[in-house]
């Protein structure tokens, strides 16, 4: 299996027909977004996306999605958590993301509320998490962490999350995750070749292999633009692309690196 074969893709949607068609495209996980607790707090303002997903919607998804590619974001570790992951199993969903924890004993409570029934992701968004990830690697039962960018660069104070994309923290991160046998999935990715946004998206497809990171999620600027995506072809073109990154040389994809920067305005080394 190739680098974009096995790149694991992410799509939020509460659409059934949009989810029908990311199935066929090969997308590998599909559901809501439930992420409410604090989010609206800290993201309130921006030019960021806060889900309106309920999870009702999973039974229509359910019913246009294979069981293996059924997922959802759950809410923060809060009192409700227990019940809120058992409604998500009783649903179907094989996949559950853990948002905005600041410690590893938070993911080790979700991974045992879990307890091995469905794939359990954490998303690391916060800079006390970034500082705790050698406990967050050493947790029983886990197997991928995802680096949010948006809520990281918050955190962390940052101007954007391509400060975060092109930062030594992140290629730490990446080296502790990989280090540690865990797979690594970071933010979210755009079209193929598609130069209309403020940032080229292949400049930012470019850090993936560079990272060694082997997932990300569908991102709204995918679907961008005054033309519908074609998920079948734009899908099999992002993987194609991420192959031919993942082919080309260290010093190639620095200087993609370097390039970043110096769009976005952050430290080149």
């Amino acid at each position: 299996m190739t680098y974009g074969e096995r790149f694991a893709l992410t799509l939020f949607t509460r659409d059934p027909d949009l989810a029908a068609e990311a199935e066929r495209a090969g997308v590998d996980r599909i559901g809501v977004d439930l992420e409410r607790l604090g989010k609206d707090e800290r993201q309130g303002g921006l030019a960021t996306w806060i889900s309106d997903h309920d999870e009702a919607d999973l039974e229509a998804l359910a019913a246009r999605v294979p069981a293996r590619r059924l997922f959802a974001r759950c809410n923060p570790v809060h009192p409700g958590s227990r019940a809120e992951i058992e409604r998500l199993l009783a649903r179907g969903v094989t996949t559950i993301m853990l948002p905005f924890f600041r410690k590893a004993a938070e993911v080790e409570r979700f991974v045992d509320l879990v307890a091995g029934r469905a794939h359990p992701v954490p998303l690391l968004e916060t800079a006390e998490a970034a500082a705790d990830v050698e406990a967050l690697c050493r947790i029983p039962g886990l197997s991928e962490i995802h680096v949010g960018l948006n809520d990281l660069r918050l955190s962390l104070g940052w101007r954007t999350h391509f400060h975060v994309l092109v930062s030594g923290l992140l290629e730490r991160l990446a080296d502790q995750i990989l280090g540690a046998g865990h797979r690594l999935a970071i933010g979210g990715v755009g079209r193929a070749g598609d130069d209309r946004l403020p940032i080229p998206s292949d400049l930012v497809l470019a850090q993936y292999p560079r990272l060694g990171a082997t997932g990300a999620l569908v991102s709204r600027a995918f679907f961008a633009g005054p033309e519908t995506p074609d998920l079948v072809r734009d899908i099999t073109a992002l993987r194609a692309r991420l192959d031919e990154y993942a082919g080309c040389p260290e010093a190639w994809l620095a200087a993609r690196r370097r390039e970043l920067a110096r769009h976005v305005g952050a430290p080149e080394a």
